[in-house]
């Protein structure tokens, strides 16, 4: 590998890590140094909604504060390089604290690939896509929607 190339594999993978600790922080602010402006991203695989990035960002907030805890650990990251583009797909497991109707909590626990397209812009590389892929489901609550996993 090339020095370059080297390189954007581990700003790649840092973007990658930064999406999952913005997230995490519900610094959702951050998210405008990970996704493109015209983004498109796809959350079906595990209950949420598809669109553009503006949409996402102001749906992502209220939709994430139903779960009090979260975290993603994301691994098994695989990056393509073909110049200033770039696709990667990378592992990620999701255990959430899940608010129940009668006001207890429970944890359940969801696995997921997530499909990226990424680009290199001036202000270095970024997600124009991002796809779930769902996986794996345990212990989801009956009154919330995951649809099943859905063919590769």
């Amino acid at each position: 590998m090339t020095p370059q190339e080297l390189s954007d594999r581990f700003e790649i993978r840092a973007l990658i890590v930064r999406y999952s600790n913005a997230l995490d922080a519900r610094r959702f602010e951050l998210l405008d140094e990970v996704f493109t402006a015209d983004a498109y991203i796809d959350y079906r695989a595990t209950g949420g909604i598809d669109g553009c990035y503006p949409k996402i960002r102001a749906w992502l907030p209220p939709a994430v504060n139903a779960f009090p805890h979260m975290c993603h650990l994301v691994a098994n990251i695989g990056i393509a390089l073909a110049g200033d583009a770039a696709r990667a797909r990378t592992l990620c497991l999701n255990p959430v604290e899940v608010a129940l109707p009668a006001g207890a909590a429970q944890v359940m626990f969801l696995g997921m690939w997530y499909r990226d397209q990424l680009v290199r812009t001036a202000h270095g590389w970024r997600m124009r896509e991002r796809v779930q892929e769902g996986c794996i489901r345990h212990n989801v609550p009956a009154h919330l929607q995951i649809p099943a996993a859905r063919d590769a």
